[in-house]
């Protein structure tokens, strides 16, 4: 343990010591411009990731790029000079970007597929004979809808030229597309193709600047404005517009204009942002360089007050009548703050030769490293801290640990003795049972591995095993989850050993671990009935001799638990899915019963007797003889439960028509009407008219017919009665009040419930349950059931669903759900459908037969205060089985 905390804090220092490593770094693009007569060689290439080499012009007849003697002694002469100074700067050649490029010559190149092969290919052969490792494109004057549109042919045909001779020459690198792009998708005539640029260009350089130019304005402003509250002339909403267009923000390179504009004031002391000008001052168009206006700076002394405007980021000054509104380090650090703030791709300088001993592009690079060391340093501070942290925490975990270890070999010791115990007392119980060590059980399921496991229930995980033996076992594991315990383990174990009958699965052994309790059983490799029974091609395997077998197997099973065992066995969940199982959820004190199943007599007084499987069995035998599924409305109305059809089928003398078309009875002496005439003698009302599971075998195997008695009808659960019988109590449990539970939601409990603290447990969960809960569901939001009624009623149902709903292609339709939920919502008990008929209204595509529902119940605010305060509404629920839960809270 001590070892590994000391891993962990290793671990930490080391992270801390990449975290700034693997922090954003913002590319640093330099435009140089070869007409200058500035010096490649005076770079100072240590402040910069990336090199602009401008600019090449194109052909305005072969559309080529074309170059001058003087261009292609500089463009070798730029790549060589910074692969010595420099090697790990990336070089590109920029086009079009110089002075007074024919830009119309562009258009007409991007027009033609013939001209824009002519202009691509020429650009990658220059780029690969001088060295480049990328190519930008500065068409700056792309403004009509036709530009913008071949732009993005031009963009994806590049990408395409360029890959395919990436592939061509493995040796080297693919080139990198870049181009240069106005400081809004939307500024100009039309839109730029957007999705063209996020798919074929590596990033481009977005010109925020030319915002106020003195030459368009006669007053004073901020030629880059990072912000303008009076105008959407600014960077800040330029980037946002193209982020909202789809391009991603690490696709976009801000720039950092090293130049300015001087004005001509109208009054030397009106001299801010925004002072009357009369026009460019110093130039025609009035741009200035950074380092002519440091110099005029200098030239006129310390008078000159230079002032920083954080409302635009921009900086300012006045010489006499001369205003210079421009980028001074103050502004440049801000825009590469901003620009690592929107996780841009970086920052581009126009142009390098325009810096003053470099003061700008310093400060730019300096504000990037600033927040990688400030992030270093917090890392620093916090990380031997959170180490030292752990490092205390992490010896009080093995201290607790350690004294936890102590009292589990304790408990160990003792559990151990008190297995050997129980297992002496399993094998005195019955000697034939075989104890598997944990060893045993692991070696045989691989594990307990997941690719073993058969399933899980209540009482565990069921896994698959081969025992050295070659036998297949299934392996059932108490979890550790489980609400049960070693008695209830101990009980299953004690009474199947006793149990053991040909129709019964056979248990083998047992294994009791300190912290393990697992059942051995023989394993069974057919698949449960209904995976065969209702599935059309399956269904063909089970001939009615087959069937007749199965049928024969559950009544052995039956007897042998009823009228042949030491004890009297009621098997309490005999259903298609698992019929013929001895379900240990029977022996382990659990009643989980399947409804369908469940005889009349334990729905409405929780009395079971044998003849409680006889009527479980009748209904199973009408499943086999039928392949009909359970819950399904039968009958020309589609109102009749499975058993209320066969009754009625057979009381008509169409008892025929209920069976599986499959089935042939022609040469068995097992008749399907006879069949169906036993299966209804158990399923009759009365227990005591039910035959039982002796008689049943005898009449089946009897030829004689004559005999059998004639059914009566039998229960129905959707009349009054039953529901009368379930108010009394719910399947066995016990319903009493308590007073210690408050409602916090009142709406969700059915009136008869708030108002006079009586329950009908059929009748109001289908209010809560259903038509609270379906009203949400549809309409995806609260509300109250009054809205939705009223809107129903006006006929604006649709105005209430969840708009992103579509019933076009279901048979559920949307209204139909508002209808029945309304109905489910309604004062008066007695006037909600149950949820069987829920069902099939739902199920069932014909909608006139559905009624009209009244007005749905409704809660005056003092009725919902006044039961509130008395906090009286609870529920406690007592079962006969010595399981009580105390507080059901929320019913």
């Amino acid at each position: 343990m001590a070892s590994k905390i000391i891993i962990l804090v290793l671990h930490i220092f080391i992270f801390s010591e990449s975290l700034p490593a693997r922090a954003q770094t913002l590319i640093k693009v330099g435009y140089w411009d070869s007409g200058d007569g500035f010096p490649i060689s005076d770079v100072n290439f240590a402040l910069f990731t990336h090199l602009m080499c401008g600019f090449a012009d194109v052909n305005s007849t072969t559309y080529e790029l074309s170059l001058s003697p003087s261009d292609e002694e500089q463009f070798s002469n730029f790549t060589d000079t910074v692969k010595i100074k420099n090697p790990s700067i990336t070089t590109l050649l920029s086009i079009g970007g110089g002075n007074n490029p024919n830009y119309s010559t562009y258009s007409s190149m991007s027009a033609s597929s013939s001209s824009r092969k002519s202009f691509i290919d020429s650009s990658i052969k220059i780029a690969r004979l001088y060295g480049f490792q990328g190519l930008d494109l500065s068409w700056n004057s792309a403004n009509t809808s036709r530009d913008k549109y071949n732009i993005g042919i031009l963009f994806k045909e590049w990408r395409a030229a360029v890959d395919l001779e990436a592939r061509n020459n493995s040796s080297q690198s693919q080139l990198i597309l870049t181009a240069k792009v106005a400081h809004s998708p939307l500024s100009t005539a039309a839109a730029y193709p957007v999705d063209s640029i996020r798919q074929y260009l590596n990033w481009v350089h977005v010109m925020t600047t030319g915002y106020s130019k003195p030459t368009w304005k006669n007053f004073t402003g901020a030629h880059a404005a990072l912000y303008d509250p009076n105008s959407v002339s600014n960077t800040e909403y330029g980037i946002t517009e193209w982020i909202e267009e789809g391009l991603s923000a690490d696709k976009l390179v801000l720039c950092l204009p090293f130049y300015g504009f001087a004005w001509t004031l109208v009054k030397p002391e009106d001299n801010g942002i925004g002072a009357a000008a009369t026009g460019p001052a110093l130039y025609d168009d009035g741009l200035v360089t950074y380092k002519e206006i440091k110099n005029h700076i200098k030239n006129y002394g310390p008078n000159v007050q230079l002032m920083y405007n954080s409302t635009y980021v921009v900086n300012y000054c006045s010489i006499g009548k001369i205003w210079f509104g421009f980028d001074d380090v103050e502004a440049v650090r801000v825009k590469v703050s901003y620009a690592k703030e929107k996780k841009l791709r970086g920052y581009y300088v126009w142009e390098v030769s325009y810096d003053h001993y470099w003061m700008l592009s310093r400060a730019a690079a300096e504000e990037d490293n600033k927040n990688r060391q400030n992030k270093r340093l917090l890392w620093a501070i916090v990380l031997p801290i959170t180490a030292a942290c752990i490092l205390l925490i992490g010896f009080l975990l093995y201290y607790c640990c350690w004294m936890k270890n102590l009292k589990l070999k304790a408990k160990a010791s003792k559990d151990s003795a008190n297995s050997q115990a129980d297992a002496g007392d399993f094998n005195r119980t019955d000697p034939d049972l075989r104890e598997y060590s944990l060893a045993d059980i692991e070696a045989a399921t691989d594990r307990l591995s997941i690719e073993n496991k058969l399933g899980e229930g209540g009482y565990g995980p069921v896994y698959k095993g081969v025992l050295p033996d070659g036998q297949i076992i299934a392996v059932k594991k108490l979890s550790k989850t489980s609400t049960q315990g070693f008695e209830e383990f101990k009980n299953e174990v004690m009474l199947t050993a006793k149990l053991q009958h040909l129709n019964l699965i056979r248990v083998l052994g047992f294994c009791i671990d300190t912290q393990e309790h697992m059942l051995i059983y023989e394993y069974m490799p057919k698949r449960s009935l209904d995976y065969f029974l209702f599935d059309p091609i399956r269904r063909l395997i089970l001939d009615w001799k087959k069937r007749i077998h199965i049928i024969q197997g559950i009544i052995q099973g039956l007897l042998y638990l009823q009228e042949y065992s030491r004890l009297t066995i009621i098997h309490r969940d005999l259903k298609i899915l698992a019929w013929l199982e001895f379900l240990q959820k029977m022996i382990l004190k659990q009643k989980q019963i399947e409804l369908g199943y469940i005889p009349p007599e334990y729905v409405g007084r929780g009395v079971y007797s044998t003849k409680s499987d006889v009527y479980s069995f009748g209904v199973l035998f009408l499943q086999i003889i039928s392949g009909r599924r359970l819950f399904i409305r039968y009958g020309q109305n589609e109102n009749l439960s499975l058993v209320d059809h066969a009754y009625e089928l057979w009381k008509d003398g169409k008892g025929m028509e209920l069976m599986d078309p499959s089935l042939d009875d022609t040469h068995s002496s097992w008749k399907l009407l006879t069949c169906l005439q036993v299966a209804l003698l158990c399923v009759q009302e009365n227990p005591n008219d039910r035959p039982s599971i002796l008689e049943i075998s005898s009449m089946l195997e009897n030829e004689n017919t004559a005999d059998i008695m004639t059914p009566k009808k039998p229960p129905s659960f959707s009349n009054k009665a039953f529901e009368d019988e379930q108010n009394k109590t719910t399947i066995g449990l016990q319903i009493c009040s308590s007073n210690d539970v408050t409602i916090s939601q009142v709406r969700l409990y059915p009136p008869e419930y708030v108002e006079k603290g009586g329950i009908t447990p059929t009748k109001s969960d289908v209010l809560q349950s259903f038509g609270g809960f379906a009203s949400k569901i549809i309409s995806g939001r609260r509300l109250s059931f009054d809205m939705a009624y009223e809107l129903w009623k006006d006929g604006k149902g649709m105005e209430l669903m969840d708009s992103s709903l579509d019933d076009t292609h279901s048979s559920w339709k949307l209204l139909t759900c508002l209808q029945v939920a309304l109905l489910c919502v309604q004062e008066n008990p007695n006037n909600r459908p149950s949820i069987l008929e829920i069902s099939s209204m739902l199920e069932n595509e014909n909608t006139a037969d559905i009624m009209t529902p009244k007005k749905p119940a409704s809660f005056s605010n003092k009725a919902c205060e006044d039961e509130q305060n008395k906090a009286t509404i609870g529920l406690e629920i007592c079962s006969s089985n010595e399981v009580t839960i105390s507080q059901l809270v929320g019913r």
